[in-house]
């Protein structure tokens, strides 16, 4: 049940407080969402509202749904496949996607004053927690259990435009290795003893790889070169034969490694797959930033990282055109698609799509496209496919300007 703008009444000591409540689900057992003035409760857990609270009734009413964890659905297929590829690997993927800052940017090495701070890119509960922009959010509870290999896979959410590609719950998995021994030499030989028992790559899968170290792409100032090597070639080897299991079905496929930067690894890269004649991104990693193992208590390890988005995986391999597919509980959906097996998506849906355009005139202040399109979300939901800016016009005497979206309205499940 939602309820807006009711009163609720609480007692302490002698005193009656009427709060208002502006938003509840209303479950029984004080589990659910609920909004008030000073606080939102998640699951009977306050948190106390700030001038950073932007978190939504739209988005919170996602939390329950974690696609990563139904079997039946393409996100929590290509999960699984990816945990069945890594079977020695631990696998988190039940952890709260609502974090402190300190975990979401602090414990990754991210500056105070980096964008993605910023409201306009994150959902805030208050100035300390937030929903988790990303699964790295929980690389240090990985590095404390114990486990040399783990998984983390989660929803993660970012606000974001509105369009057939994004939403702003999306799906991440990544992967963490890594080796601590006494010695240079026990390490190395761990490292080429994992290298020695795996399978080799299959001979459908063509590897495209000049990438080197240099100083844009460096070796770390802790690390040995040729640890690092052994390192690198551990990473690749994981990963190109992960892609080969997730597309074994392409006859000739193609695996391309591009120099990257990302703030958590050095050397960095990012991977592409050659997929119906056009080149994917698929995933970015590489060696572990060692500030992040020695502030988790792992001085002498190093270790490999990576991390990827799921639904555009399974828009690829599944063939789904828009992402907001991924959140029917239509049966005629889900009855597609089977655990453990990747199958093309066939549509049952062939509304048009019905155009509306609106403008407006701005604000003073600051603008951000993001927030205008959390109010479409909040407004209309998932019935909206396209939201695209077709115009922007600045008054020539008062200096006003004004700008005029395009909003794109289809159902997919219809």
């Amino acid at each position: 049940m939602l309820r807006f703008s009711a009163l609720r009444v609480s007692t302490k000591g002698r005193f009656v407080t009427l709060q208002r409540t502006w938003y509840t689900t209303g479950r029984p057992g004080g589990a659910g969402i609920e909004i008030t003035e000073t606080t939102v409760m998640v699951d009977g857990k306050p948190y106390a509202r700030d001038a950073w609270t932007n978190v939504t009734p739209t988005i919170l009413s996602k939390l329950p749904r974690r696609l990563h964890l139904q079997e039946r659905n393409p996100i929590g297929i290509i999960r699984g496949l990816i945990e069945g590829h890594f079977g020695d690997f631990k696998a988190f993927n039940q952890l709260s996607p609502i974090v402190s800052t300190q975990q979401n940017f602090d414990d990754l090495l991210i500056p105070k004053d980096h964008p993605s701070r910023t409201k306009s890119d994150n959902y805030y509960f208050n100035a300390g927690t937030l929903l988790r922009a990303h699964t790295s959010a929980h690389q240090l509870q990985g590095l404390a259990s114990g486990h040399k290999k783990f998984l983390i896979s989660g929803d993660v959410y970012r606000r974001d435009e509105i369009d057939s590609s994004h939403y702003p719950v999306f799906h991440q998995i990544e992967g963490f290795a890594y080796w601590e021994n006494a010695t240079k030499d026990e390490t190395m030989a761990a490292i080429q003893a994992d290298l020695d028992r795996a399978q080799p790559i299959p001979a459908n899968i063509e590897v495209i790889d000049d990438t080197v170290i240099h100083a844009g792409n460096p070796i770390q100032p802790e690390h040995d070169a040729q640890m690092v090597d052994l390192v690198a070639a551990h990473l690749k080897h994981s990963i190109n034969s992960m892609v080969c299991h997730l597309f074994a079905g392409e006859p000739d496929l193609k695996v391309r490694w591009i120099e990257a930067y990302f703030p958590f690894t050095s050397p960095s890269y990012e991977v592409e797959i050659f997929y119906q004649g056009e080149w994917l991104e698929v995933l970015g990693c590489g060696v572990v930033k060692q500030p992040l193992l020695t502030k988790s208590g792992h001085e002498q390890a190093i270790g490999w990282a990576f991390g990827m988005g799921l639904e555009r995986l399974a828009m690829v391999l599944f063939g789904v055109p828009d992402i907001r597919l991924f959140w029917s509980e239509d049966a005629r959906f889900i009855d597609q698609f089977q655990p453990g097996q990747i199958s093309k998506f066939q549509a049952f849906s062939k509304y048009p799509p019905c155009i509306k355009d609106i403008s407006f005139w701005l604000p003073t202040g600051e603008w951000h496209e993001n927030n205008f399109c959390e109010t479409v979300r909040g407004v209309a939901g998932d019935i909206v496919e396209n939201v695209k800016l077709i115009d922007d016009f600045t008054h020539p005497k008062t200096n006003k300007r004004s700008l005029c979206y395009r909003i794109m309205y289809r159902s997919m499940d219809r």
